[in-house]
């Protein structure tokens, strides 16, 4: 007979359920420890390589607004200075003003009138007083001597230039000059008006009658009646020559109707692209970064085509005074570029500081420290912040970003803000912002003494 062996019996006996209650019990346990991993994970997500479709059309959406904010923010620069040149008379005369006390632009001026003046002196008409048997000597005496005749003139009617446009009624003529003739760019992009400026093909010309007048009535007080003969003389001096000056028209034509709506819309585009971000702070970051780049261009190409436009203007154009007009035309633009790389680098670098990475959260740190300890010395020298530290405390975060909205306001409002006004503006959020860390104060008690959590805080 078979001999029974311990915790063994027949099919279906207790050995078997004991097994089978072992196993149920480890299926158990490695199904709680998979859920309890699970739970520990967080919410199952999908691989970082492989953003959800959603996710991926708003970046998509996001990259593209951002780089069309890139690209239209050199071309809002160049709408706006070209619609300030043009509808705007006091920026124009501001654009202009620096030349009257330019010398490059004085000497060209000297020249060009000398020039002009001793082309219409009237010396033939020195012999018109004398007796008829009289003028075959004087007119045979002034044969020899006619050259030198010539050059005393002309030094003399030279001087009385030099005199004019190194005095304080050159600076007024001009100014007055300008002012009638504001529709200068007007008639570079339309082509039509009138007054003292004048389109011909490829220049801009501007009529200095006003300043031949002028020397005119000069020379006769100074003893030279003869100058009173002389017929009005319109001579053109060139504000702009350049063989691309219709493709210039048409641009500036284009920009000028755009006007404000181009960086209206950069600023649209760089707004929208930043909503759209799923990582908002990197986007800022990146968008900033990105039109300063863009302005930075702009500047770039206006210096190369200062050496293109300068290279190919005609032989008889004075090089020196073209470079100051070019420059003092492109003057407020080069000061609208700066600004923008100014303010693009100020924001790029206050997205950073308030990121997560090592080296913001170190700023961001030692800031506070700081203030800190300022707090703490005030205290200890008697300042009491009572509510108002605990008001600011609970409303600092609001506060900090209405202090930023209203200096982004004060910026947008102010009519020809420049990197001083920018840098400015900048440091006076910065203050409010020191103003509102040193206020914050939740530690201190009724009694005006500071707890553990002001130093906490610090």
């Amino acid at each position: 007979m078979p001999t029974d062996r311990p915790g063994a019996g027949p099919e279906g006996g207790p050995g078997d359920e004991l097994a089978e209650l072992r196993a149920r019990l480890s299926a158990v346990e490695a199904q709680e420890a998979r859920l309890a991993e699970q739970l520990a994970a967080g919410p199952a997500a999908p691989p970082a390589d492989r953003p959800p479709p959603r996710h991926r059309v708003r970046s998509f959406l996001a990259a593209l607004l951002i780089v069309l904010a890139c690209a239209l923010t050199p071309l809002g620069a160049l709408a706006l200075w070209a619609r300030s040149e043009i509808s705007d008379t006091d920026r124009y005369l501001a654009t202009m003003a620096p030349l009257a006390e330019d010398p490059r632009i004085k000497a060209a001026v000297t020249d060009r009138v000398t020039a002009e003046i001793m082309k219409k002196l009237p010396l033939d008409s020195l012999l018109d007083g004398l007796a008829p048997d009289d003028r075959p000597k004087l007119g045979a005496l002034l044969g020899g001597i006619g050259q030198a005749l010539d050059d005393g003139l002309g030094s003399l009617v030279h001087a009385q230039v030099e005199r004019l446009v190194n005095s304080d009624a050159f600076v007024t003529l001009w100014t007055d000059v300008n002012r009638d003739a504001h529709a200068a760019v007007e008639k570079m992009v339309t082509g039509q008006g009138g007054g003292a400026v004048e389109v011909h093909d490829d220049t801009v010309v501007l009529d200095l009658a006003p300043v031949i007048a002028r020397v005119k009535s000069a020379l006769v007080d100074q003893g030279l009646p003869l100058a009173s003969r002389i017929p009005e003389i319109h001579t053109s001096y060139p504000l702009v020559r350049s063989d691309a000056l219709p493709e210039v028209r048409t641009t500036l034509q284009v920009l000028a109707l755009a006007g404000f709506w181009v960086p209206v819309l950069a600023g649209a585009c760089a707004l929208g692209g930043v909503l759209l971000a799923t990582r908002r702070r990197r986007a800022v970051v990146a968008t900033a970064l990105g039109m300063a780049g863009g302005a930075l261009l702009l500047g770039i190409g206006l210096s190369a085509f200062r050496a293109v436009y300068l290279d190919r203007l005609p032989a008889d154009v004075d090089q020196a005074a073209a470079q100051a007009v070019y420059d003092t035309l492109v003057r407020y633009l080069h000061s609208a570029v700066r600004v923008v790389v100014t303010l693009g680098l100020l924001v790029a670098l206050g997205a950073w500081v308030i990121g997560p990475g090592r080296w913001a959260r170190t700023v961001r740190g030692g800031w506070r420290a700081g203030l800190g300890a300022v707090r703490r010395v005030a205290a200890r020298a008697g300042l009491r912040l009572g509510p108002v530290g605990r008001f600011v405390h609970r409303w600092k975060a609001p506060l900090g970003w209405l202090a930023v909205a209203l200096t982004a306001l004060a910026f947008v409002l102010w009519s020809h803000p420049t990197v001083l006004v920018t840098l400015c503006l900048a440091l006076g959020l910065l203050a409010v912002l020191a103003v509102l860390e040193l206020l914050d104060a939740p530690g201190q008690d009724r009694a005006g003494q500071p707890g553990e959590g002001a130093g906490a805080s610090a």
